[in-house]
């Protein structure tokens, strides 16, 4: 008899499953726990990933994914990536990563809180995310067979150094789209679950996550499906965008030599060379070097370079290097030495690059598992957990840790920490506080997370006010402030006066997240506007992917006059002038028509142009070097 992956299903599964949502910086899945095993859900198209990108056209609905990610080389400055790394932040959290940025991020006029600056409005990362987050719902829903309405429990991961202003605004994004987050859990926590460690007795687990933004590293000890996470660190800034980055920059820097063109300050140059960037190094994860390509018509750039794969790894060893020290402090938190540990696990697309593997495997002086997809198995995990609530999985628990510590500012600009950094979670800790002004009758409280000892070096999550304390002399009243950090992570504070009783108990409002009135108000205007706004999206989308063909199909006119029999480049000519003419057209049956029309006509140049490639290719190439080798060869 087979037994399931993971605990046990009962007879009968919910007919609405939890979701188990991997919210990426680069790309998010969305997983379910059916039948004893997670499964990640896949698209109509059957991609497993959904890239994280929304593009907001002036005329219509949102773009989320593949489409948005398409519509960036025409309208960088509206189309958003790597909204992750700007959820729960301000402006000046950001640094030197705002000038690479090819849309404009300012701080809210009120609070330390990136937005994104379209020109005719504003839009709150949160609000990005959650476009993402509702793509993740209606590909299940679709994927199930369901109405997007009947999902609505979902189990959301986040990097395990998620602050509680990005836990909170990662919360909020959710409620954006609909979904109520059963439990947030640290991404490395979830790979564990998706491995299922836990079954292999009491171990010691390292996981290694490095993605698109974020990098986490998590130690573990796993005992009787008891997953105790023992420390963690990491850094909310530092990832595989990083590792394009330093190919952009290089390759920016010899443009600017060849032909005088700073080509990273205009936002779709950007865009386009983030995106070769990005496909080099894919490309240098196999191959011992890789082909940098970047055009630009109008500036009169036509840019080759070859990356070798010693080159790469000389521009990112710094950023590996930030990883394994972290690590290291890691481990020396749990107080633990490399070789104490059983497992490592590797997680999150950016460990496929060749250096990133080798230099764990230098740390723990073995190799790490890496047998699930690493773009998967946070996902997986988060399915897991999902099925841990909804009752199939009956065999796991998890006991995380908060990553900073959590305290109070002192009248003298200190900190009093209440929650140590590592505490297992749910925790809680009270301590007391008291007035130094006769006759005070109101006390301010300034909420702080960090590992510094003065409240100006640590970061400020809200701020509170505890009022109708009875005048009293300076150090008499009595005030107990009891911090209590939930299973999420999330933060609630609550402040009494002892003597009179007086009290106030207020969830922490990060100074860098929207307001409940926001939240409700964004709310309102989606279910307001439901029907209409899906009807707009079908219609900026067939708009936008008539664009982009449309592009293709007028950058090689010369090439259809020339290669293309009369009847093939009439049809191709009509069909051009129709799709023009799509920003008129309302109905989607009809822009779909368009749309297929000029794909269909276009075809033939696609032909033509493809073997024109195939002939540059063998040009001034001997019949031999083109055959494949023979087995002496290889």
């Amino acid at each position: 008899m087979e037994l399931p992956v993971l605990g046990q299903a009962p007879a009968e599964e919910p007919r609405a499953p939890i979701l188990g949502i991997d919210l990426g910086t680069t790309n998010s899945l969305v997983a379910v726990f059916q039948h004893g095993a997670p499964r990640v859900l896949t698209g109509e198209d059957g991609s497993t990933s959904i890239p994280s990108v929304v593009s907001f056209p002036r005329d219509g609905a949102p773009l989320v994914g593949a489409a948005a990610r398409e519509r960036a080389r025409i309208d960088p400055a509206r189309t958003i990536h790597s909204a992750k790394r700007l959820v729960g932040r301000g402006v000046k959290d950001l640094g030197a990563q705002a000038a690479t940025l090819p849309y404009r991020v300012v701080d809210a006029e009120d609070r330390e809180m990136v937005l994104i600056d379209l020109g005719d409005r504003k839009v709150s990362p949160q609000e990005v995310s959650a476009q993402v987050l509702l793509e993740c719902r209606r590909r299940a829903a679709v994927a199930l067979k369901l109405e997007p309405a009947e999902l609505t429990r979902a189990v959301v991961t986040v990097p395990a150094y998620f602050d509680d202003a990005q836990r909170q605004a990662t919360r909020r994004a959710a409620k954006l789209a609909g979904l109520d987050v059963m439990r947030i859990v640290n991404e490395p926590t979830a790979a564990a679950l998706a491995y299922g460690l836990d079954r292999k007795g009491a171990q010691r687990v390292v996981v290694y996550d490095l993605g698109g933004g974020t990098f986490d590293v998590s130690v573990l000890e796993l005992e009787d499906g008891v997953f105790r996470v023992l420390s963690t660190a990491g850094d909310t800034g530092l990832g595989g965008d990083d590792f394009d980055r330093a190919i952009l920059v290089h390759a920016a820097a010899r443009i600017r030599e060849a032909h005088g063109v700073d080509v990273l300050a205009d936002p779709g140059a950007r865009t386009a060379m983030r995106m070769a960037a990005e496909r080099t190094k894919i490309a240098l994860s196999t191959a011992e070097s890789a082909e940098f390509r970047y055009h630009d018509a109008e500036a009169g750039i036509a840019w080759r370079e070859d990356i070798d794969w010693r080159q790469f790894q000389q521009w990112i060893a710094p950023l590996v290097q930030r990883t394994l020290d972290l690590s290291a402090g890691a481990l020396a938190d749990a107080g633990m030495k490399p070789e104490d540990v059983d497992e490592i696990v590797l997680v999150g697309g950016s460990t496929r690059v060749p250096l990133v593997k080798a230099a764990v495997a230098g740390l723990f002086s073995r190799p790490a598992h890496d047998e699930i997809d690493p773009d998967q198995v946070v996902a997986l995990g988060a399915a897991v957990q999902a099925g841990v609530l909804g009752g199939q999985v009956r065999d796991a628990l998890l006991l995380d840790v908060t990553p900073l510590s959590l305290g109070i500012e002192t009248a003298e600009g200190a900190v009093s920490k209440l929650i140590q950094r590592n505490a297992a979670i749910p925790a809680e800790s009270t301590e007391g506080f008291t007035t130094f002004v006769e006759g005070q009758t109101a006390v301010k409280f300034n909420v702080v997370q960090g590992e510094r000892e003065l409240a100006k070096d640590n970061r400020s999550l809200g701020e509170f006010t505890l009022r109708g304390i009875p005048p009293m002399a300076a150090g008499l009243p009595r005030i107990g402030v009891r911090f209590r950090l939930d299973a999420d992570g999330v933060l609630r504070v609550k402040a009494k006066e002892e003597r009179s009783g007086t009290e106030a108990e207020i969830e922490v409002r990060p100074k860098h997240g929207l307001t409940d009135e926001e939240v409700e108000r964004m709310l309102a205007d989606a279910w307001s506007h439901a029907e209409e706004d899906m009807v707009e999206r079908q219609r900026v989308d067939l708009r936008s992917r008539i664009e982009v063909v449309l592009g293709a199909v007028r950058r090689h006119l010369d090439t259809a006059h020339e290669r293309l029999e009369p009847a093939a480049l009439e049809r191709l000519q009509e069909a051009v002038e129709d799709a023009a003419d799509a920003g008129a057209v309302a109905e989607p049956a009809r822009l779909k028509g368009l749309l297929d029309e000029l794909e269909d006509a276009a075809y033939p140049l696609a032909e033509r142009l493809m073997e024109a490639v195939a002939s540059d290719a063998v040009k001034d190439r001997k019949v031999e070097e083109l055959l494949p080798p023979t087995e002496n060869q290889r």
